[in-house]
């Protein structure tokens, strides 16, 4: 899953594709890398961001979305936290809701009401609290504790157990530490559904991979959850990633 954030203020690539020709742009330089799905956003969740208003962030995406779905051969999701942004983006062409707020119920009846695939991501705190307000005692317990809760949740409001996608939610209040467990154990929060995990760039690399840059730290990161299971990884860097994937270690 390639990362296109339409966005100012992302932490590693913010502003760089902010405009919607730079935007596409980049788009076709993910799909000519290899990505097989694109993963559009509007709003940055790094530590600290401040909420986006859902005009600014249709503004930024939905035009994005509708210009660049018939022109690729791969699906695009849509990075979201707003059930009224979400409809709007598959009804532009988006094939896959991406909701880090955990799925709840607006957002959750848009995907059933268009029958997509979404991701149930985990998120302790919010990203304004990201940076100092982490998980204590078991993550990994109390994560998949969570997935249980809202897959169970979602589908008896009549989600279809195929359209669902977990992300334990690497960097969203989490220490080094449980990042590197989440990693290391995958494929260990379910064996029913696909789980999708983004280490790219994030804070936790430079101790989990120290010496590393941070493409090079996420291409090992990404190949690592793939060992343990991961079906879905999202990366600013596909073609790092898939050299890794291939063999390649970069050394």
């Amino acid at each position: 899953m390639g990362i296109l954030n339409v966005t100012p203020d992302s932490f590693s690539d913010g502003g760089a594709f902010f405009l919607k020709k730079d935007a596409l742009e980049h788009a076709y330089r993910l799909v000519e890398d290899g990505a097989d799905i694109l993963d559009v956003g509007g709003e940055s969740s790094r530590p600290g961001a401040i909420p986006l208003r859902e005009d600014e962030e249709r503004e930024r995406i939905i035009e994005v979305i509708r210009e660049l779905v018939p022109t690729i051969n791969i699906p695009v999701s849509v990075d979201t936290t707003k059930h009224r942004i979400a409809e709007e983006a598959v009804r532009a062409g988006a094939s896959i809701i991406n909701d880090i707020s955990g799925l709840r119920d607006e957002m959750a009846d848009i995907a059933i009401s268009y029958d997509v695939p979404a991701v149930v991501a985990h998120m302790h705190g919010t990203p304004q609290t990201f940076g100092t307000d982490m998980m204590k005692g078991d993550a990994l317990a109390e994560i998949k504790r969570f997935f249980s809760e809202r897959t169970e949740q979602v589908m008896s409001r009549g989600m279809r157990e195929e359209n669902i996608i977990l992300d334990p939610g690497i960097g969203f209040g989490k220490t080094a530490g449980q990042d590197m467990e989440i990693l290391e154990n995958s494929g260990w929060f379910s064996d029913r559904y696909p789980v999708l995990i983004g280490p790219s760039r994030k804070r936790f690399l430079m101790q989990g991979y120290p010496g590393m840059d941070r493409d090079d730290a996420t291409a090992a990161a990404s190949r690592t959850a793939a060992e343990s299971g991961a079906r879905i990884l999202r990366v600013h860097n596909v073609s790092r990633v898939i050299s890794s994937l291939n063999g390649d270690t970069g050394e």
